[in-house]
């Protein structure tokens, strides 16, 4: 079992690994180890998220879901295929616990009357300052003629 929090553990057999040709480093081995990992598992299918968590883990990761509804995490870190699993499996546990934290309900506020009375003072004193550069034009160019 895969523990992302107390009461949510992924069963291993649900978690489907593959193991690939890195493009990341590894000299000359780069070409002969297969040590980039893929870790799979069908969103979809699984019982352990409800479907609130699934749609912010749609919306907040759209290139790691495929059409079916399965989760695709890649890594290519280090040259080591057993920690670039162990870096997979930390990537799936921070995208759930970002997915099934539920965001906090925006509570609308109203102005308070003395930001009121501040913006229209500052308002009134902006356009007053704009009236005033008119009038020194207009005298300016008055008294050029």
């Amino acid at each position: 079992m895969f523990e992302i929090t107390p009461e949510i553990k992924i069963p291993l057999s649900e978690l489907q690994w593959t193991f690939v040709r890195s493009s990341g480093p590894g000299g000359q081995n780069v070409n002969k180890v297969a040590s980039k990992a893929v870790l799979r598992w069908n969103v979809a299918a699984s019982e352990l998220l409800d479907t609130d968590s699934m749609a912010r883990l749609a919306v907040s990761y759209p290139a790691h879901l495929t059409k079916e509804g399965e989760l695709v995490i890649t890594s290519q870190k280090t040259r080591d295929a057993i920690k670039n699993r162990t870096d997979c499996l930390e990537k799936l546990r921070a995208m759930l616990l970002t997915a099934i934290k539920k965001p906090k309900r925006r509570i609308p506020t109203h102005p308070t009357k003395g930001s009121i009375v501040r913006r229209l003072s500052n308002k009134a004193r902006h356009a007053q300052k704009k009236q005033n550069r008119q009038k020194n034009l207009l005298i300016s160019h008055l008294g050029e003629s």
